[in-house]
């Protein structure tokens, strides 16, 4: 039996969130060779994914008592349930990273990524941090990380024509409706594939439904197949179609080429198919950029995905067409990308070449410039996406450098008072700026607003002063 301690991370949200730890236990396995890693996740979710996890010891929540008898290397929470809080303090560690609640209620997120992560709650239009890199940066070195080739997915011989389909998500504003996937199956039918349903026990009846609007004889498999099976079914299809969902991730992870149609409140930067090779439609429309919770009056973001048209794109990707043929079939409205590792780190392509905007040179920026605070990249990489962003964009620059005079005067206040002239001062600033003074935000409430904190900030200022000078 071995002599070193144990690492436990703490992972109590959703399958897709538990698939996405993965990477993380496969770091830890290269970096802390010989300490055993434990899991503690909803038995829900990992009992049925045990067989295609790497290798870990994982706990119910009912076991978290067990926990407390070991003393451990490392614990990692991934979780925001304050349960998992609670259980990051109550365990013994050498080290502590993310969310931990103590007994008088005071909550501190440990780890510079980790409290970054926690910034980007309604304020994420300008992350390019996918979650599973995340999970990873506080602990595994980028150059690890850099050094992973994860394999990309299967393609199949040619004449092979079955496109699987996963008709649910976790909410309504995530999927397509039953009738845009009844059409979507005529359509496919009608270019030679064959089409099956996937699904849970919360998609039967809309198999069903979906099935009678088709009229066409298909095979639906919702709620017949358990997440080992559906692995398995996988590796006899082409393509997968996809929203943003936990059954995405295992087709990702097991190498089932995915077409994730991301729509509603996600932002697949963070939550796209993690491995490269996989394909992104989305639509171009500013609200759809990070969009935390929809406020508009109805779902806008739907409205470009015609079934026809995804059908005919659905069917290029099948048979590996050029990347010419792609940009082309991409229906008008949406865009297309396919996901890559960039440096290391996710990153997803966009395939057209249309006038993108401000949008992807402001969130290159705010990247590197948080990649060089937390010791990714040298000064020289943010300076240089500044300069981008001035070329491509100087009203936004100008924006930018205008709200600094005032960031600087809330924390020369809070430096000599201890409190913002403005609480709400973060979500007040221009939305160029919000990256910055979101961060900051947190950063002063995780420091509990203490002098040191007030001067750590400070500093972050100074260092994007130096970027943008």
């Amino acid at each position: 039996m071995t002599s070193k301690k144990p690492i436990l991370i703490l992972q109590m949200q959703r399958m897709g969130d538990l698939i996405l730890s993965y990477p993380l236990l496969l770091w830890l396995a290269r970096r802390y060779p010989g300490h055993p890693i434990f899991v503690a996740a909803e038995e829900s979710f990992f009992r049925p994914l045990m067989k295609l996890s790497p290798a870990a010891t994982y706990f119910p929540w009912s076991g978290a008592n067990v926990l407390k008898q070991y003393s451990f290397e490392l614990v990692i929470n991934l979780s925001i349930q304050e349960k998992a809080a609670r259980l990051a303090h109550e365990v013994h560690s050498e080290q502590k990273i993310g969310p931990v609640l103590l007994p008088d209620g005071s909550r501190f997120v440990h780890g510079d990524w980790q409290l970054y992560r926690t910034s980007l709650v309604r304020n994420n239009l300008f992350n390019r941090f996918h979650w599973a890199d995340l999970n990873a940066l506080d602990i595994i070195p980028h150059e690890d990380m850099a050094r992973t080739r994860f394999s990309e997915p299967r393609t199949l011989p040619p004449g092979s024509d079955k496109i699987g389909i996963f008709i649910g998500a976790s909410e309504e504003a995530k999927r397509p409706s039953t009738s845009f996937f009844a059409e979507l199956i005529v359509h496919l039918l009608g270019r030679g594939l064959r089409p099956v349903l996937f699904g849970g026990k919360a998609e039967v009846e809309s198999g069903r439904e979906i099935v009678r609007l088709s009229g066409a004889p298909i095979l639906n498999l919702c709620d017949t197949l358990g997440l080992d099976e559906f692995s398995a079914v996988g590796q006899t299809l082409t393509l997968f179609i996809t929203p943003d969902t936990g059954p995405m991730h295992l087709a990702a992870w097991s190498g089932l080429k995915c077409l994730n149609l991301s729509m509603g409140n996600v932002n697949p930067w963070e939550t796209g198919p993690y491995q490269a090779g996989h394909f992104v439609l989305r639509a171009d429309m500013d609200c759809a950029k990070g969009c935390w919770q929809c406020t508009r009056s109805r779902l806008y973001c739907h409205d470009p995905f015609h079934p026809r048209r995804v059908a005919v794109l659905a069917q290029h990707i099948a048979t590996g067409a050029s990347v010419d043929l792609l940009q082309k079939a991409t229906p008008p409205g949406l865009a297309l990308y396919t996901s890559e590792r960039e440096e290391g780190l996710y990153h997803l392509h966009r395939m057209d070449t249309a006038q993108r905007g401000s949008e992807p040179l402001i969130s290159r920026f705010w990247k590197t410039f948080f990649g060089t605070r937390f010791d990714l990249w040298e000064e020289q990489k943010c300076t240089a996406a500044w300069a981008q962003v001035q070329a491509g964009t100087p009203e936004q620059a100008e924006t930018l450098l205008a709200h600094i005079p005032e960031i600087s005067r809330q924390l020369t206040h809070g430096l000599r008072k201890g409190v913002l002239l403005d609480a709400s001062f973060w979500m007040h600033s221009p939305p160029i700026a919000r990256p910055f003074t979101g961060f900051m935000h947190m950063a002063l409430e995780n420091g509990n607003y203490s002098r040191l904190t007030w001067a750590s900030v400070m500093l972050h200022l100074e260092q994007l002063i130096a970027c943008c000078g």
